[in-house]
């Protein structure tokens, strides 16, 4: 007999058993101890008989099936068809351009006067009669809770039109925008690896007006580029990869979809990472450090990075803290480098930084720490011809700036709830951020005096 055959008349026996044992204790008649004793005998054989059953035919629910490997591509296949068919689904639930643009009129038709200022109100009876009238999909829009949610300063306790149009567009944005996302989710777990999002952004370029100059040969370039902020600031621990909640959270997508405007001004194009002259302002840069033309950058060609005042001490705690390649920088890790320096006052560039200043790897700063690095600034003033500084001056001034929760360690956390951790690993690291600072009571008023007279 094969076991299939044997497990099959294993686990009839099992619902035979088990039929009997209700049957028993819903018409016995017997006394109570009689009634006790059989249903314990029936419960028990009940139980060794499911005891003795195999795994598959126990009745356990399956709590979590795992992802098919690569060597499964038909089970892949399924799921990846299965997924692209629910979001798809899920894409048809949405406001399209026309249903959008008839909400507008029904809100624009439904409006309560008088006018507040310049904007068109409705009341929330008027606000209902427009639920009424405008369509399933929108009625998720039309909530006791969002009306609340929007009302402000209106004496008649109503709620701006374009508001409400505007959060429906928002809300209808974010959820394109996460369908969107989710399609490159292979493994469907929301989250994006690195090559997940490069892939989407690569096929976004073609959408954005303002890169339709870039050459396809820097598209490469321009990809990384863009990732790169994404997992700098969402990615501080390294994981490789990225919730798309945090994607849809933070301003980023924003900026990056800025680029559908023809009309983008050209200081916001380049106040935008993500725009093409700051994508190409960067490569340039690096490849203007990059003497020897080998595509990497040693620590002496990373050394006339900005104003060429980054101490030597500093540049060996990169190179020996980043991720290199025979001693040498790629364009990935100095995408890094640039963001933290170029981002100081935030909490994943004061990360970044804090590790390369925390030379003892302790998780704080202390006298040595702080002296360790200040010793580099002196050595170059002197090199300057300019008189240095005293060390205790500037700890104590660190100090007191920072304000730590113990008076002779400095946290990560210390720096960024300070609010100057920008400041203090400026004047640690380079020399020309420590006499700005130095020199600031004398700056100010010059500076002042020059926007007064321009």
């Amino acid at each position: 007999m094969t076991h299939t055959k044997k497990s099959k008349m294993h686990n009839n026996e099992w619902h035979q058993t088990l039929k009997r044992y209700l049957s028993r204790k819903k018409d016995s008649k017997k006394d109570h101890e009689e009634g006790n004793a059989d249903e314990m005998d029936e419960f028990t054989h009940f139980y060794k008989s499911w005891k003795g059953l195999p795994a598959n035919f126990q009745n356990k629910p399956r709590l979590f099936s795992k992802l098919p490997s690569e060597r499964e591509p038909l089970q892949l296949k399924i799921r990846e068809e299965s997924r692209a068919v629910f979001l798809q689904r899920r894409s048809r639930e949405l406001l399209d351009n026309d249903e959008l643009q008839k909400l507008w009129f029904l809100l624009d038709n439904h409006h309560t006067p008088p006018l507040h200022g310049e904007e068109q109100m409705i009341s929330y009876d008027d606000f209902l009669a427009v639920k009424t009238q405008a369509g399933l999909k929108c009625q998720p829009f039309f909530q006791a809770t969002v009306f609340c949610k929007l009302v402000q300063s209106d004496p008649f306790g109503r709620i701006s039109i374009m508001q409400f149009f505007n959060y429906v567009m928002r809300k209808v944005w974010l959820h394109q925008t996460r369908i969107g996302l989710s399609l490159y989710d292979v493994a469907g777990l929301g989250y994006l690896k690195e090559s997940d999002l490069e892939n989407y952004i690569l096929e976004l370029i073609p959408t954005l007006p303002q890169l339709n100059g870039l050459e396809r040969s820097f598209y490469s370039f321009y990809v990384c580029t863009a990732v790169r902020k994404f997992f700098f600031f969402l990615d501080p621990l390294h994981t490789g990869r990225i919730k798309i909640q945090d994607i849809l959270a933070c301003s980023f997508l924003d900026d990056l979809l800025e680029l559908r405007d023809e009309e983008l001004s050209k200081e916001l194009q380049e106040s935008n990472w993500f725009s093409a002259p700051s994508a190409l302002r960067v490569y340039g840069q690096y490849l203007n450090l990059d003497k020897d033309r080998n595509g990497m950058l040693s620590k002496q060609e990373l050394a006339r990075y900005g104003t060429g005042t980054l101490t030597d001490v500093f540049l060996d705690r990169v190179f020996q803290e980043c991720l290199t390649y025979e001693g040498e920088m790629d364009y990935k890790t100095y995408l890094d480098f640039v963001l933290a320096m170029e981002n100081r006052r935030e909490p994943q560039a004061l990360r970044y930084l804090f590790r390369i200043i925390d030379v003892q790897h302790r998780g704080y700063l202390n006298v040595f720490s702080l002296n360790f690095f200040f010793r580099a600034i002196q050595e170059q003033m002197k090199l300057h011809g300019q008189e240095p500084v005293s060390f205790q001056d500037v700890k104590d001034e660190i100090f007191d700036m920072v304000k730590p929760c113990d008076p002779l360690h400095i946290t990560l956390q210390d720096l960024i709830k300070s609010g100057k951790g920008d400041t203090v690993v400026s004047i640690l690291i380079d020399l020309n951020d420590f006499w700005t600072y130095e020199n600031r009571e004398y700056l100010v008023p010059e500076l002042t005096e020059e926007a007064t007279a321009s």
